[in-house]
């Protein structure tokens, strides 16, 4: 892209973004700037990466086409406010934090700005996140777009209503703490029957990993590959015994309800 994205924090989710970019080729590294207060760790990044590295939220914004606030929620307010006369029509605003709507980031800016709210998670550190992107009100098609482009090199992308937000915040945004629960609790389960913990932790997470990659890559839904995997009578139908006769999915549900509710708390409070 012939722009200059401009990250406001360049912490793990910024460096991972930068990264893919950079690896995409999408941007090169004379066209990527971002804002870090901490000088000992400006100077680290900006070695690893050999992008510029500058100690002023006010000079990211003013050099950036694209500007991906990348900094905790609490101090979303205070940024915007810092460097709202930097930004004006031709800049288009990218949220990742969570509970910062595109439209609380107009209301703080006072402006009719081109906002696109973004739900990652952590798996972009690997080039293997999951992505919502929600345009905002006055955000352009093109906007909407090239933030799908940018996401789509740390990751997938799925396109969603900025009403869904706390649900996906559910779903995946916290998604990865309950999977990693998950993978945990099956290792340690090899463990009490006798496994090496890291031989059964290596056991559940490629299972878990290969699993995924089924439902994503073969196009069968969930319930049909349970049964492409079960012989009547056999191991795998004991285990799905266990699982249907708990309150599994009571609980499930409930972790990303509370999860949803949080997420929504959040927004109000901010």
């Amino acid at each position: 892209m012939d722009k200059t994205i401009g990250f406001i924090g360049a912490g793990k989710m910024a460096t991972a973004i930068i990264k893919g970019l950079l690896r995409s080729g999408l941007f090169d590294d004379k066209h990527i700037i971002a804002s870090e207060p901490n000088k000992d760790y400006a100077h680290k990044v900006e070695k690893e990466l050999g992008i510029k590295i500058v100690h002023n939220n006010r000079e990211a914004a003013a050099e950036a086409d694209i500007l991906l606030l990348a900094v905790k929620p609490f101090v979303v307010k205070e940024v915007l406010t810092e460097i709202e006369d930097k930004i004006d029509d031709s800049k288009l605003i990218i949220t990742i934090a969570a509970g910062i709507s595109s439209s609380r980031v107009e209301e703080i800016l006072e402006k009719e700005a081109r906002v696109v709210k973004v739900m990652p998670n952590t798996p972009a550190l690997l080039g293997e996140g999951m992505s919502a992107v929600c345009k905002g009100e006055h955000a352009t098609q093109e906007d909407f777009e090239c933030v799908k482009e940018i996401f789509s090199k740390v990751g997938k992308v799925v396109e969603a209503d900025e009403k869904d937000i706390d649900a996906i915040t559910g779903v995946s945004g916290s998604g990865p703490a309950f999977y990693y629960y998950i993978i945990d609790q099956i290792a340690k389960a090899g463990e009490k029957l006798g496994l090496d913990y890291k031989t059964a932790l290596k056991l559940s997470a490629q299972t878990a990993l290969g699993s995924a990659r089924m439902i994503l890559e073969s196009g069968v839904d969930p319930e049909q590959l349970i049964v492409n995997v079960t012989t009547p009578g056999g191991t795998t139908a004991e285990g799905n015994k266990v699982l249907n006769e708990s309150n599994i999915s009571d609980i499930l549900f409930e972790t990303v309800n509370k999860t949803a509710q949080k997420s929504h708390l959040m927004s109000k409070q901010l």
